[in-house]
């Protein structure tokens, strides 16, 4: 464990010395838990959203687009229950003066048991060698089997505490699981309480006629209110999807492991409309979906797991998390929810406004069901990026930092690059970048050894560097350098246009989900 903080420490390091992610109003000490993306995170974070985008919009012909306002009338927040009902189970130590999540610190307690008995299944399977048996393994061995069942035990205890909202429950297991605070090291625990997550602000002019209202905290009641909008101005036939990408606030008490839990933070949403009675079938088929979405980048189909979750949503009939293997555990990057028709019933309750579908093949109004898909734009970015990084050992004892980044999300894609500062070589790189600029995130870059400018794209993910040298000027042939392989070849400057679109074309993904 030790060594994966090591290593996720270095790849914080590598994201602010390498432009892609700033702590906010460093200057000023800094925002807590609140970051700005630099001049490469930016493009990173942009080629994921659109990645995203085109995905939903361009390879479905019945999901659309929205993009609506983060103010809202704050009657929303109550119809939807996040006035009542968006809140954390929070625990204070009393000695360190720390607060936490108590469901995230029982979390960690059930994945403390599933490490060590991970760590006793890699034990024994290097013992074991091509022979070993986990499954029979996990059955016979003493020592697993007591920690599962103690782990099992905690589990269950855990879901039946949260689907109550036993709030003492949940104090006595961190209580008789001796869970410590990490800052302290004691049990001096004060009992949970539920804390609401929502920002509230003032809108108006004056201090007697303002009206309360909350900054979103997700995106998705925009798509819901909206609905009959996009519904009969596009001539919307069930079942359609509304898409949106869109900052969300949330007032996190606890939040920590870089930019995974934000205050400030963006979601790709996309609400399903269906059929009642057909929405768990559009349930498991946006599961299989979305996961596909995410394998296609090439990330390792190993680091994905689903997580259906124990407590559902007071809105939710079925609910299941895409995890992702970060360095400090599997973690939530999306959601698919089955949402029932709770929210647009809510809208239509205590809105007064008839928020209904007519089915013209049974002749009949309906509230449509709706299934979710709900991505953290910045959990997706953090998960690129820690998959991506590696120190690499080289021949004769060098090293390089490289990102390998999927070649359709890198920041930048190419980089051309003069071998000497005179003779014409700058002139000619140039000519080349400014062919390549219109279709692709071009650098050009002069300064140190060609050996110090390629180990500085590596750093930032750029998939291929192009020298130009003497030889370029008699035969129109540079050097490409492929960033994974660092292998090298001659190519005619006329064919760089179509072995760089090959690679590092959004098309590239697209087709794979088609």
């Amino acid at each position: 464990m030790a060594q994966q903080d090591d290593v996720f420490k270095k790849i914080v390091s590598h994201a602010k010395e390498y432009g892609f992610v700033f702590q906010s109003s460093e200057i000023y000490d800094g925002l807590s838990a609140v970051y700005d993306y630099g001049q490469n995170g930016v493009e990173l974070k942009n080629n994921i959203k659109r990645y995203w985008w085109e995905a939903m919009t361009l390879l479905h012909e019945n999901i659309v687009g929205i993009d609506s306002a983060i103010f809202m009338h704050p009657t929303i927040w109550k119809a939807s229950g996040h006035v009542d009902a968006f809140n954390d189970p929070l625990i204070d130590n009393r000695d360190s003066k720390k607060r936490y999540r108590a469901d995230v610190l029982i979390e960690e307690q059930i994945a403390k048991y599933d490490e060590k008995i991970n760590k006793e299944v890699a034990k024994a399977r290097k013992r074991f060698g091509e022979s070993f048996d986990e499954t029979m393994f996990l059955q016979t061995n003493g020592r697993v089997a007591e920690t599962a069942a103690k782990r099992n035990a905690l589990h269950e205890r855990f879901a039946e505490a949260m689907n109550a909202g036993n709030l003492e429950e949940l104090r006595q297991i961190i209580v008789d699981e001796e869970i410590v605070c990490p800052i302290s090291g004691t049990r001096n625990w004060t009992e949970v309480r539920q804390f609401n997550l929502m920002f509230k602000t003032e809108m108006g002019s004056t201090a007697d006629g303002a009206m309360a209202v909350y900054l979103r905290p997700e995106t998705a009641q925009g798509i819901f209110v909206n609905y009959l909008n996009v519904q009969k101005t596009g001539r919307m036939r069930l079942p359609f999807g509304i898409a949106q990408i869109g900052k969300a606030f949330r007032n996190e008490i606890v939040a920590r492991q870089f930019i995974f839990r934000m205050r400030e933070f963006e979601q790709m949403e996309m609400q399903f409309f269906v059929q009642p009675g057909r929405e768990m079938e559009y349930f498991a088929y946006w599961k299989e979906q979305r996961l596909r979405w995410h394998k296609a980048l090439g990330l390792g189909d190993d680091k994905y797991r689903y997580h259906d979750h124990e407590k559902l949503a007071h809105y939710a009939n079925a609910a299941t998390d895409i995890e992702f293997r970060m360095p400090f555990g599997f973690k939530e990057v999306e959601g698919i929810h089955s949402r029932t028709d709770f929210d647009l019933s809510q809208h239509e309750k205590f809105s007064g406004k008839k928020i209904q579908y007519f089915d013209p093949e049974r002749n009949e109004s309906y509230t449509p069901y709706v299934i979710e898909t709900s991505i953290g734009v910045d959990r997706m970015f953090l998960s690129v990026l820690c998959s991506s990084y590696e120190e690499q050992q080289l021949e004769g004892g060098d090293t390089r930092v490289v990102l390998h980044l999927p070649e359709a999300l890198a920041p930048v894609k190419c980089a051309v690059m003069p071998l000497v500062k005179k003779d014409g070589l700058p002139e000619k790189a140039r000519e080349i970048v400014n062919d390549l600029k219109f279709d692709f995130a071009t650098h050009y870059d002069e300064k140190d050894s060609i050996g110090k400018r390629y180990r500085r794209q590596d750093a930032i993910g750029t998939p291929f560097c192009i020298t130009v040298d003497h030889q370029t000027l008699e035969d129109g042939t540079v050097t490409l350098r492929e960033r994974d392989s660092m292998q090298q070849q001659r190519v005619a400057v006329a064919d760089l246009h179509r072995l760089i679109h090959d690679r590092v074309s959004l098309n590239s993904l697209l087709r794979k989900l088609a």
